[in-house]
Protein backbone atom coordinates (compact mmCIF):
# COMPACT_ATOMS: atom_id res chain seq x y z
CA UNK A 1 0.00 0.00 0.00
CA UNK A 2 1.59 3.50 -0.90
CA UNK A 3 2.01 5.57 1.61
CA UNK A 4 0.71 8.89 1.32
CA UNK A 5 2.31 12.13 -0.17
CA UNK A 6 1.99 15.31 2.05
CA UNK A 7 0.57 17.98 -0.62
CA UNK A 8 3.31 21.02 -1.00
CA UNK A 9 3.27 23.80 0.41
CA UNK A 10 1.84 26.57 -1.90
CA UNK A 11 2.96 30.14 -1.75
CA UNK A 12 -0.82 30.96 -0.37
CA UNK A 13 -0.04 28.54 2.58
CA UNK A 14 3.42 30.43 3.27
CA UNK A 15 1.87 34.12 3.07
CA UNK A 16 -0.60 32.48 5.63
CA UNK A 17 2.19 31.35 7.76
CA UNK A 18 4.27 34.99 7.63
CA UNK A 19 0.73 36.63 8.24
CA UNK A 20 -0.02 34.60 11.55
CA UNK A 21 3.75 34.90 12.50
CA UNK A 22 3.25 38.56 12.31
CA UNK A 23 0.21 38.55 14.10
CA UNK A 24 1.89 37.10 17.17
CA UNK A 25 4.53 39.58 17.00
CA UNK A 26 2.53 42.64 16.52
CA UNK A 27 0.30 41.03 19.68
CA UNK A 28 3.52 40.91 22.04
CA UNK A 29 5.05 44.74 20.54
CA UNK A 30 1.36 45.90 21.62
CA UNK A 31 1.45 44.98 24.69
CA UNK A 32 5.23 46.34 25.32
CA UNK A 33 4.75 49.39 23.20
CA UNK A 34 1.73 50.66 24.27
CA UNK A 35 0.38 53.27 22.42
CA UNK A 36 1.95 56.53 23.98
CA UNK A 37 3.63 55.76 25.96
CA UNK A 38 7.82 55.06 26.24
CA UNK A 39 10.29 53.48 27.60
CA UNK A 40 11.56 55.12 31.01
CA UNK A 41 14.61 54.25 33.61
CA UNK A 42 13.16 54.29 36.73
CA UNK A 43 16.21 53.33 38.39
CA UNK A 44 16.68 55.57 41.67
CA UNK A 45 19.95 55.58 43.59
CA UNK A 46 20.41 56.50 47.65
CA UNK A 47 23.12 58.99 48.30
CA UNK A 48 25.08 56.13 49.66
CA UNK A 49 25.13 54.13 46.71
CA UNK A 50 25.27 57.66 44.99
CA UNK A 51 28.63 58.39 46.69
CA UNK A 52 30.15 54.97 45.82
CA UNK A 53 29.25 55.77 42.04
CA UNK A 54 30.72 59.44 42.50
CA UNK A 55 33.93 58.40 44.03
CA UNK A 56 33.14 61.25 46.98
CA UNK A 57 31.96 60.79 50.25
CA UNK A 58 27.68 61.23 50.89
CA UNK A 59 29.04 64.11 52.79
CA UNK A 60 30.88 66.14 50.48
CA UNK A 61 27.86 65.41 48.26
CA UNK A 62 25.71 67.22 51.03
CA UNK A 63 27.71 70.05 51.45
CA UNK A 64 27.47 70.55 47.81
CA UNK A 65 23.72 70.18 48.52
CA UNK A 66 24.10 72.94 51.04
CA UNK A 67 26.46 75.33 49.60
CA UNK A 68 24.35 75.17 46.27
CA UNK A 69 26.77 73.50 43.48
CA UNK A 70 24.12 70.44 43.72
CA UNK A 71 20.47 71.04 43.73
CA UNK A 72 18.40 70.66 46.88
CA UNK A 73 17.41 66.85 46.90
CA UNK A 74 13.68 66.30 45.78
CA UNK A 75 12.03 64.49 49.10
CA UNK A 76 9.01 62.78 49.86
CA UNK A 77 6.03 64.98 50.71
CA UNK A 78 4.80 63.11 53.21
CA UNK A 79 7.65 61.25 54.78
CA UNK A 80 10.27 64.56 54.11
CA UNK A 81 12.80 61.44 52.89
CA UNK A 82 14.93 62.19 49.51
CA UNK A 83 13.31 59.83 47.17
CA UNK A 84 16.67 58.99 45.72
CA UNK A 85 18.99 60.08 42.71
CA UNK A 86 18.67 59.69 39.04
CA UNK A 87 21.31 58.86 36.72
CA UNK A 88 21.21 61.72 35.39
CA UNK A 89 21.64 63.40 38.81
CA UNK A 90 24.84 61.37 39.43
CA UNK A 91 26.12 62.30 36.34
CA UNK A 92 25.56 65.70 37.51
CA UNK A 93 27.46 64.92 40.76
CA UNK A 94 30.64 63.25 38.62
CA UNK A 95 30.69 66.86 36.52
CA UNK A 96 30.79 68.68 39.84
CA UNK A 97 33.46 66.67 41.85
CA UNK A 98 35.64 66.01 38.67
CA UNK A 99 34.62 62.30 38.48
CA UNK A 100 33.54 61.83 34.71
CA UNK A 101 35.53 58.96 33.50
CA UNK A 102 35.89 60.16 29.73
CA UNK A 103 38.72 59.65 27.88
CA UNK A 104 40.79 62.87 26.93
CA UNK A 105 40.43 64.26 23.44
CA UNK A 106 43.79 62.79 22.84
CA UNK A 107 42.57 59.30 23.44
CA UNK A 108 41.13 57.54 20.62
CA UNK A 109 37.25 56.96 20.95
CA UNK A 110 36.50 52.89 21.15
CA UNK A 111 35.08 51.31 18.48
CA UNK A 112 34.22 47.89 20.20
CA UNK A 113 32.83 45.01 17.82
CA UNK A 114 30.60 42.44 19.91
CA UNK A 115 30.77 39.95 16.70
CA UNK A 116 30.21 36.29 15.62
CA UNK A 117 28.93 34.71 12.54
CA UNK A 118 26.78 32.63 14.41
CA UNK A 119 23.15 33.71 16.07
CA UNK A 120 21.86 32.70 19.39
CA UNK A 121 25.31 33.50 21.12
CA UNK A 122 24.70 36.67 23.29
CA UNK A 123 25.68 39.06 20.95
CA UNK A 124 22.88 41.23 21.44
CA UNK A 125 22.48 40.71 25.17
CA UNK A 126 26.13 41.28 25.18
CA UNK A 127 25.80 44.68 23.40
CA UNK A 128 22.84 46.12 25.34
CA UNK A 129 24.16 45.31 29.13
CA UNK A 130 27.60 46.61 28.50
CA UNK A 131 26.21 49.99 27.12
CA UNK A 132 24.00 50.13 29.94
CA UNK A 133 26.64 49.11 32.42
CA UNK A 134 28.75 52.11 31.40
CA UNK A 135 26.29 54.44 30.89
CA UNK A 136 26.27 53.52 34.36
CA UNK A 137 29.73 54.55 34.96
CA UNK A 138 29.59 57.45 32.93
CA UNK A 139 30.95 57.11 30.18
CA UNK A 140 29.10 58.69 26.65
CA UNK A 141 28.34 55.81 24.96
CA UNK A 142 26.81 55.28 21.28
CA UNK A 143 25.05 52.20 20.09
CA UNK A 144 25.08 51.52 16.65
CA UNK A 145 22.29 48.63 15.43
CA UNK A 146 23.73 46.80 12.52
CA UNK A 147 21.42 43.96 12.25
CA UNK A 148 18.45 43.95 10.12
CA UNK A 149 16.78 41.76 12.84
CA UNK A 150 16.68 44.78 15.10
CA UNK A 151 17.29 43.30 18.45
CA UNK A 152 19.37 45.92 20.14
CA UNK A 153 16.94 48.96 19.08
CA UNK A 154 13.87 46.48 20.35
CA UNK A 155 15.81 46.18 23.95
CA UNK A 156 16.14 50.21 23.95
CA UNK A 157 12.76 50.86 23.50
CA UNK A 158 11.90 51.52 20.07
CA UNK A 159 9.24 49.23 17.90
CA UNK A 160 11.36 48.42 14.75
CA UNK A 161 7.97 48.33 12.71
CA UNK A 162 6.55 51.70 13.56
CA UNK A 163 8.81 53.95 15.37
CA UNK A 164 11.87 53.37 12.58
CA UNK A 165 12.02 54.70 9.35
CA UNK A 166 14.37 52.82 7.10
CA UNK A 167 14.51 55.65 4.93
CA UNK A 168 15.87 58.28 7.46
CA UNK A 169 16.87 56.94 10.25
CA UNK A 170 18.95 53.70 9.99
CA UNK A 171 22.56 53.05 8.40
CA UNK A 172 20.87 52.34 5.06
CA UNK A 173 20.36 56.06 4.01
CA UNK A 174 23.93 56.30 4.96
CA UNK A 175 25.08 53.53 2.47
CA UNK A 176 22.88 54.48 -0.47
CA UNK A 177 24.54 56.59 -3.29
CA UNK A 178 24.75 60.09 -2.67
CA UNK A 179 22.86 60.16 1.08
CA UNK A 180 23.94 61.44 4.36
CA UNK A 181 27.59 62.52 4.65
CA UNK A 182 28.03 61.63 8.43
CA UNK A 183 25.60 59.22 10.53
CA UNK A 184 24.48 62.60 12.57
CA UNK A 185 21.28 62.27 10.97
CA UNK A 186 20.44 58.89 12.35
CA UNK A 187 21.63 59.34 16.32
CA UNK A 188 18.57 59.45 18.93
CA UNK A 189 19.06 59.87 22.69
CA UNK A 190 17.43 56.88 24.55
CA UNK A 191 16.22 56.83 27.92
CA UNK A 192 19.21 56.09 29.00
CA UNK A 193 21.47 58.81 29.76
CA UNK A 194 24.25 58.83 28.23
CA UNK A 195 23.09 56.05 25.77
CA UNK A 196 22.61 57.42 22.08
CA UNK A 197 21.47 54.81 19.29
CA UNK A 198 21.08 54.47 15.64
CA UNK A 199 18.56 52.27 15.27
CA UNK A 200 17.26 49.29 12.74
CA UNK A 201 15.06 47.13 11.34
CA UNK A 202 14.41 45.06 8.66
CA UNK A 203 14.49 47.33 5.94
CA UNK A 204 18.08 47.69 6.57
CA UNK A 205 18.97 44.13 4.59
CA UNK A 206 18.42 46.74 1.73
CA UNK A 207 21.85 47.45 2.51
CA UNK A 208 23.58 44.43 1.90
CA UNK A 209 21.90 44.55 -2.21
CA UNK A 210 23.19 48.41 -2.05
CA UNK A 211 26.91 46.90 -1.21
CA UNK A 212 26.65 44.30 -3.67
CA UNK A 213 25.71 47.58 -6.49
CA UNK A 214 28.18 49.70 -5.41
CA UNK A 215 31.50 47.29 -5.85
CA UNK A 216 31.25 47.19 -9.04
CA UNK A 217 31.51 50.93 -9.34
CA UNK A 218 34.18 51.47 -5.81
CA UNK A 219 36.08 48.11 -4.41
CA UNK A 220 36.89 50.37 -1.45
CA UNK A 221 33.50 51.42 -0.61
CA UNK A 222 32.59 48.21 1.21
CA UNK A 223 36.01 48.84 3.17
CA UNK A 224 35.80 52.29 4.33
CA UNK A 225 32.01 53.62 4.07
CA UNK A 226 31.02 52.65 7.87
CA UNK A 227 34.35 53.27 9.24
CA UNK A 228 33.85 56.94 7.69
CA UNK A 229 30.25 57.29 9.13
CA UNK A 230 31.99 56.83 12.64
CA UNK A 231 34.62 58.99 12.43
CA UNK A 232 32.46 61.76 11.72
CA UNK A 233 30.45 60.97 15.18
CA UNK A 234 33.39 59.35 17.27
CA UNK A 235 34.26 62.67 18.80
CA UNK A 236 30.88 63.17 20.81
CA UNK A 237 31.68 59.40 22.75
CA UNK A 238 33.79 57.77 24.71
CA UNK A 239 32.73 53.86 23.38
CA UNK A 240 31.10 53.49 20.19
CA UNK A 241 29.48 49.30 20.12
CA UNK A 242 28.55 47.86 16.95
CA UNK A 243 25.92 45.03 16.74
CA UNK A 244 26.48 43.37 13.47
CA UNK A 245 24.13 40.49 12.06
CA UNK A 246 25.04 37.06 12.52
CA UNK A 247 26.51 36.22 9.49
CA UNK A 248 29.19 36.42 6.90
CA UNK A 249 27.70 39.31 4.68
CA UNK A 250 28.93 43.03 3.53
CA UNK A 251 27.70 44.68 6.90
CA UNK A 252 29.42 42.16 8.42
CA UNK A 253 32.91 43.20 6.74
CA UNK A 254 31.92 46.62 7.48
CA UNK A 255 31.91 46.29 10.92
CA UNK A 256 35.19 44.29 10.85
CA UNK A 257 36.90 47.29 8.71
CA UNK A 258 35.30 50.15 11.18
CA UNK A 259 35.78 48.55 14.82
CA UNK A 260 39.23 48.71 16.07
CA UNK A 261 38.06 45.92 18.80
CA UNK A 262 36.28 42.88 19.15
CA UNK A 263 34.66 40.87 21.64
CA UNK A 264 33.38 37.38 20.09
CA UNK A 265 30.80 35.76 22.49
CA UNK A 266 31.03 31.86 22.32
CA UNK A 267 29.06 29.71 24.41
CA UNK A 268 31.00 26.31 25.86
CA UNK A 269 29.28 23.28 23.55
CA UNK A 270 30.25 21.52 20.46
CA UNK A 271 28.20 23.10 18.20
CA UNK A 272 28.45 26.81 18.93
CA UNK A 273 32.32 26.68 19.94
CA UNK A 274 32.75 24.87 16.31
CA UNK A 275 30.90 27.80 14.98
CA UNK A 276 33.20 30.17 16.91
CA UNK A 277 36.90 28.46 15.28
CA UNK A 278 35.17 28.83 11.99
CA UNK A 279 34.32 32.30 12.40
CA UNK A 280 38.07 32.88 13.77
CA UNK A 281 38.79 31.39 10.24
CA UNK A 282 36.82 33.09 8.06
CA UNK A 283 37.68 36.16 9.78
CA UNK A 284 41.74 35.70 9.74
CA UNK A 285 40.76 34.73 5.74
CA UNK A 286 38.95 37.74 5.39
CA UNK A 287 41.10 40.79 7.03
CA UNK A 288 44.11 39.21 4.95
CA UNK A 289 41.80 39.61 1.81
CA UNK A 290 41.04 43.23 2.98
CA UNK A 291 44.59 43.88 3.64
CA UNK A 292 45.49 42.62 0.13
CA UNK A 293 43.01 44.84 -0.61
CA UNK A 294 44.40 48.16 0.94
CA UNK A 295 42.52 47.85 3.75
CA UNK A 296 44.47 46.59 6.58
CA UNK A 297 43.35 47.27 10.54
CA UNK A 298 45.07 46.80 12.98
CA UNK A 299 43.00 45.91 16.89
CA UNK A 300 43.56 47.06 20.40
CA UNK A 301 42.55 43.59 21.69
CA UNK A 302 40.71 40.49 20.35
CA UNK A 303 38.57 38.57 23.08
CA UNK A 304 36.40 35.56 23.08
CA UNK A 305 34.13 35.39 26.02
CA UNK A 306 32.59 32.67 27.12
CA UNK A 307 28.84 32.78 27.03
CA UNK A 308 25.30 31.02 28.48
CA UNK A 309 28.12 28.79 30.53
CA UNK A 310 26.10 26.27 32.76
CA UNK A 311 28.32 24.95 35.58
CA UNK A 312 26.01 22.02 35.97
CA UNK A 313 26.66 20.49 32.84
CA UNK A 314 29.73 18.42 32.56
CA UNK A 315 30.12 18.91 28.84
CA UNK A 316 30.08 23.09 29.34
CA UNK A 317 33.10 22.32 31.72
CA UNK A 318 35.00 20.67 29.73
CA UNK A 319 34.77 22.90 26.57
CA UNK A 320 35.37 25.82 28.92
CA UNK A 321 38.68 23.98 30.07
CA UNK A 322 39.42 23.29 26.27
CA UNK A 323 38.86 27.02 25.55
CA UNK A 324 40.84 28.25 28.00
CA UNK A 325 43.99 25.25 26.78
CA UNK A 326 43.39 26.62 23.17
CA UNK A 327 43.22 30.68 24.03
CA UNK A 328 45.13 30.84 27.23
CA UNK A 329 45.39 34.74 26.31
CA UNK A 330 42.93 35.50 24.66
CA UNK A 331 40.00 33.99 26.44
CA UNK A 332 37.85 36.91 28.97
CA UNK A 333 38.59 35.57 32.51
CA UNK A 334 34.99 36.57 33.74
CA UNK A 335 32.45 33.99 32.46
CA UNK A 336 28.99 34.93 31.31
CA UNK A 337 26.89 32.47 32.86
CA UNK A 338 23.48 31.21 31.55
CA UNK A 339 20.63 32.70 33.93
CA UNK A 340 16.79 32.64 33.89
CA UNK A 341 16.97 36.30 34.87
CA UNK A 342 18.73 37.49 31.31
CA UNK A 343 15.98 35.12 29.98
CA UNK A 344 12.99 36.98 31.89
CA UNK A 345 14.12 40.24 31.61
CA UNK A 346 14.64 39.43 28.17
CA UNK A 347 11.20 38.95 27.70
CA UNK A 348 10.08 41.87 28.45
CA UNK A 349 12.31 43.61 25.92
CA UNK A 350 14.64 44.77 29.33
CA UNK A 351 18.05 44.01 30.50
CA UNK A 352 18.84 43.13 34.34
CA UNK A 353 20.36 46.46 34.93
CA UNK A 354 17.54 48.43 34.62
CA UNK A 355 14.95 45.84 36.91
CA UNK A 356 13.62 47.71 39.69
CA UNK A 357 11.64 46.61 42.84
CA UNK A 358 11.36 43.48 45.05
CA UNK A 359 12.77 41.12 42.58
CA UNK A 360 16.18 42.76 42.21
CA UNK A 361 16.78 41.57 45.76
CA UNK A 362 16.58 37.73 45.44
CA UNK A 363 20.01 35.83 45.59
CA UNK A 364 19.27 34.84 41.33
CA UNK A 365 19.07 38.45 40.10
CA UNK A 366 22.53 39.34 42.68
CA UNK A 367 24.20 36.24 41.37
CA UNK A 368 23.47 36.92 37.45
CA UNK A 369 24.42 41.21 38.22
CA UNK A 370 27.51 39.83 39.71
CA UNK A 371 28.14 37.86 36.39
CA UNK A 372 27.41 40.76 34.30
CA UNK A 373 29.81 43.32 36.33
CA UNK A 374 32.11 40.87 36.42
CA UNK A 375 31.79 40.63 32.36
CA UNK A 376 31.37 44.41 31.88
CA UNK A 377 33.96 45.49 34.30
CA UNK A 378 36.89 43.12 32.49
CA UNK A 379 35.80 45.21 29.28
CA UNK A 380 36.28 48.49 30.49
CA UNK A 381 39.17 47.71 32.11
CA UNK A 382 41.03 46.35 28.60
CA UNK A 383 38.85 50.09 26.97
CA UNK A 384 40.52 52.20 29.61
CA UNK A 385 44.07 51.19 28.68
CA UNK A 386 43.64 52.07 25.07
CA UNK A 387 43.61 55.93 26.48
CA UNK A 388 47.20 57.41 27.75
CA UNK A 389 45.24 59.80 29.43
CA UNK A 390 43.45 56.69 31.90
CA UNK A 391 46.95 54.99 32.39
CA UNK A 392 48.18 57.16 35.85
CA UNK A 393 44.95 56.78 37.31
CA UNK A 394 44.87 52.62 36.19
CA UNK A 395 48.78 52.53 37.93
CA UNK A 396 47.33 53.98 41.14
CA UNK A 397 44.45 51.48 41.36
CA UNK A 398 47.06 48.82 40.73
CA UNK A 399 45.93 47.51 37.26
CA UNK A 400 48.73 48.67 35.12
Amino acid sequence: MEQPVLPPVTLAELDQLSTRASTVISRLRDRLFAPGTSKTLDLRFNVRKAAEMVGRSDKLIRDAEGDGRLPEPQKDDETGRRTGYSLAQVNEMRRVFGTLPHRATSDPAMVLAIQNFKGGVGKSTMVCHLAQYLALKGYRVCVIDCDSQASTTSVFGLNPDIDVDEEEETLYPFFRHGGPKTLHYALRGTYWPGIALIPANLGLYDAEYEFAARMARDSSFVLDKLREGIESIKDEFDVILLDPPPALGMLSLSVLRAANAIVIPAPPNNIDFGSTAHFLKMMGATLNELARAGGARDYAFIKILATKMNDSKSAHTAIKRMMDAVFPHDMLNAVLKDSAEIDNAAANLATVYELTGPSTRTETHKRCRAYLDAVNSEIELLIRKTWPSHHKSLRKEGLL
